[in-house]
């Protein structure tokens, strides 16, 4: 061994200092873990309202705590509030289903008799049936939780919310000054966070409150029970990647036929299949303009890892966490690998 060689104290005690800090980063992470859609949402509302904050102070030249009281206000109305209502709705109505299974069981019988006896189709046997009726029992409780713990989140949301309106200025700048990035991939972060954000945060929820409206407009005109409820259903069901809306309608449709109402039946497959797929064509083309797109393969995997992580509000926050990630790594590539990359949404 070399003694002539040793590693410098200072060094030593630097990596130690490196470790204790990230050791209790770690700690500190895994104790707030919880808090993760919270932050998220922090974030998001603050890059909406960012706008909107600025031309308050700099060009009405409101009070800081005036404008941010404000403009919380506002986006408690539009964006938590209607939240809350679908939440509610949701609880309310799926509750029955956990309580009481059967009421699952007996509706795909139902459907299953429909088709089996028109087209000779046996897609809902008994053990399908079984295993869809423990998935949608199983599904139920964690739901009905997320949204409880999202009351909790929205609040820690708000409370940072605050603090970033406040203190905005300052926040911007210190990432500025802070970020590993040439000032020119600097802009390109905050520009295409913003873009994600919007994308993600604004467009896919205004797609599925579109979609959601016309169909309970479907489901009033043909004689559905609860057309809201079942509104709401297919505005959630337009996140899930491939099947989208025809999750929610094309079950009540053949439910509808079931129970021998051929016409109202056959009026929702008519409406599903050309109101509610060329509303979202239309609508879809006007959003990517207007806001910016989503890559479908982003939707899908991040509707499955959001879930995961963060329930009911991972529909939201899951493509947009992986849009962040991909923007960090095309931003890394841009800055070492010195190559530079088209964004993936």
């Amino acid at each position: 061994m070399d003694f002539h060689h040793k590693i410098p104290a200072n060094k030593i005690r630097q990596v130690l200092f490196l470790l204790s800090i990230l050791s209790m980063g770690l700690l500190l992470f895994l104790q707030m873990t919880f808090m993760l859609s919270a932050f998220l949402g922090a974030i998001t509302l603050y890059t909406i309202l960012r706008k909107f904050m600025h031309k308050l102070v700099f060009e009405k030249h409101w009070k800081k705590w005036v404008a941010a009281t404000v403009l919380m206000l506002i986006s408690f109305v539009v964006i938590v509030l209607p939240f809350t209502w679908v939440g509610y709705i949701l609880v309310d109505k799926i509750s029955p289903l956990f309580k009481n299974p059967a009421i699952i069981t007996d509706t795909a019988d139902k459907i299953q008799q429909y088709l089996n006896t028109r087209f000779g189709m046996n897609l809902l046997s008994e053990e399908n049936i079984t295993k869809l009726t423990s998935a949608i029992t199983g599904f139920v409780p964690p739901l009905i939780s997320s949204l409880a713990s999202a009351l909790l989140n929205t609040f820690i949301a708000y409370f940072l919310l605050w603090f970033l309106l406040i203190n905005a200025s300052k926040v911007e700048i210190w990432l500025k000054r802070n970020l590993p990035f040439t000032p020119d991939n600097c802009f390109k972060v905050i520009a295409e966070v913003k873009e994600s954000v919007m994308s993600n945060a604004i467009g896919l929820p205004i797609m599925g409150a579109i979609q959601g409206i016309v169909a309970m407009i479907g489901f009033w005109i043909f004689n559905v029970s609860d057309p809201v409820l079942w509104g709401v259903v297919t505005g959630i069901c337009s996140f899930i990647p491939f099947v989208g809306t025809m999750a929610a309608w094309i079950p009540i449709a053949l439910l509808t036929l079931a129970a021998n109402d051929i016409n109202n039946g056959i009026g929702q497959i008519i409406w599903g299949l050309f109101v509610i797929g060329l509303c979202d064509n239309v609508f879809r083309m006007i959003i990517q303009k207007r806001i910016g797109d989503t890559h479908p393969l982003i939707t899908v995997f991040g509707v499955v890892i959001g879930l995961n992580l963060f329930g009911f509000l991972g529909l939201i926050f899951g493509p947009l966490l992986i849009s962040l990630f991909l923007l960090l790594v095309k931003i890394y590539l841009n800055e070492f690998a010195g190559s530079e990359t088209k964004p993936i949404s």
